[in-house]
């Protein structure tokens, strides 16, 4: 029988979940040249494309159905969606672990891709169990799941790349299957039926359900700031391991410690940081602080080559983590309860669209400035100034936007300063208009 779902396990079950999701991504990067170079027989240059291609069909998956499946759960609930996903996630780490051909490695990641788009529903049921005015530090929680995600999987990674680059597949197959019976037992419904609405296939797409909440201000600004900042994160997932075999000539074992270095701190900074930073000086100048910190470490690593400085601009980039939980936050706070679905689902796609984007983006300009005979000169580290170069194009959009809509503003313990919902002609049952000073979600 499911738990309450304020109970510990449920917010346990759904920060695990969230962090499968990462560990099903980071899992991948350290062994994946010499998964690429075992199926495919490729070199360096040409495995980073093959793994740009295969991160892009990862994220064309979770685009398109993070809106679907955002919808669906706003209509038939939290619960079903969820654990479907975890189903399919066991499915995929199998078919990735006995892979035979590339083909079958980008079966895997289409079905991953699905199956991760539910962390959008993942992510709506904690705005429904949450207070709107601590949801910037409950969403600092999934931030830190998504960290500890890229402490595990890229460990268990490379640790067991050692043995096999298969071998890490089967692990995460396990720990999947194992999450979707803990959750059978101590997941509730999160979504109330009169909260509930119709399934509409048209806002159920990645541009419908954008398009559907721009009757919210500044909710376009910020998924703007949002895609711009995810963009450049997409860089370190996607050329980091082939960067440093390049640069240092890594081992799998080497890479997978320093993502799990960064992991950490990332974690951390998310977990702690977060609530405390949000508390004193409010959501918006706490996003300031995170792209500040995110623009010195993408640029650092254009100039720095060194063990030591590598690790230098990753702990100071670590500390961008502070952002995205902000702008969840920002966002959250301006949407009414029966449209959490929906803005989480059009969040998650707007970050799959940056995964669509950045891992062909940087592996292009990594293999062209890398082995291009037509290349101006040799210079691994573009996919890093690129990403310096589109945080700092977010900051230019979000400060001038955050002065226009207030978003600097420090709002008082439970107070909601977002203008009032506004009801969904496809509502099931329409609930009364909240009040500015409602604190519960």
């Amino acid at each position: 029988m499911p738990l309450s779902r304020n109970s510990n396990f449920t917010l346990v079950f759904i920060l695990t979940t969230i962090l499968l999701d990462m560990v099903g991504l980071g899992i991948i990067l350290p062994v994946l040249p010499d998964l690429i170079r075992e199926v495919g027989h490729e070199d360096v240059a040409r495995s980073a494309v093959i793994g740009g291609y295969l991160l892009f069909v990862y994220a064309l998956m979770q685009f398109t159905f993070s809106p679907i499946l955002g919808n669906l759960s706003d209509r038939y609930g939290r619960r079903p969606v969820l654990l479907l996903s975890l189903l399919g996630l066991t499915a995929d780490y199998l078919i990735m672990g006995f892979a035979p051909t590339l083909v079958w490695l980008f079966v895997g990641r289409t079905l991953s891709g699905i199956s991760g788009a539910a962390v959008s529903t993942a992510t709506a049921y904690i705005a429904d169990i949450t207070p709107r005015e601590k949801r910037s530090q409950r969403f600092g929680l999934i931030g830190a799941a998504y960290g500890l995600g890229f402490i595990i999987g890229p460990v268990i990674g490379g640790e067991l790349g050692e043995i096999s680059p298969r071998a890490p597949f089967y692990a995460a197959a396990a720990i999947a299957f194992l999450n979707f019976l803990f959750g059978l037992i101590v997941l509730p419904e999160s979504l109330t039926m009169r909260k509930r609405r119709r399934f509409d296939i048209k806002r159920a797409n990645p541009f419908g359900a954008i398009v559907a909440l721009r009757q919210f201000p500044a909710i376009l600004w910020l998924l703007a700031v949002l895609f711009l900042f995810a963009l450049a994160g997409q860089v370190l997932p996607s050329v980091w391991n082939f960067f440093t075999i390049e640069k240092l000539e890594w081992t799998s074992s080497q890479v997978g410690r320093s993502l799990g270095y960064f992991g950490v701190l990332f974690a951390l900074s998310q977990a702690f940081l977060v609530g405390p930073i949000v508390k004193k000086i409010g959501e918006g100048w706490t996003l300031i602080v995170g792209m500040f910190a995110a623009i010195c470490a993408f640029l650092g690593l254009t100039i720095i080559d060194t063990y030591v400085g590598l690790y230098v601009c990753l702990t100071i980039g670590a500390f961008s983590g502070i952002a995205a939980p902000s702008i969840s936050g920002l966002l959250s706070r301006r949407v009414p309860d029966n449209s959490q679905g929906e803005l989480q689902g059009a969040i998650h796609a707007t970050n799959s669209l940056t995964a669509i984007i950045g891992p062909l983006a940087a592996t292009q300009l990594f293999s062209y400035f890398t082995v291009s005979d037509t290349a101006p000169f040799y210079f691994p580290a573009a996919p890093f100034l690129a990403a310096g170069i589109s945080v700092t194009l977010a900051a230019a959009i979000f400060i001038p936007a955050a002065f226009r809509h207030h978003l600097f503003r420090k709002h008082a313990e439970g107070r909601v300063y977002e203008t009032p919902p506004i009801a969904n002609p496809g509502e099931i049952s329409h609930r009364p208009s909240e009040s500015k000073n409602e604190g519960d979600a």
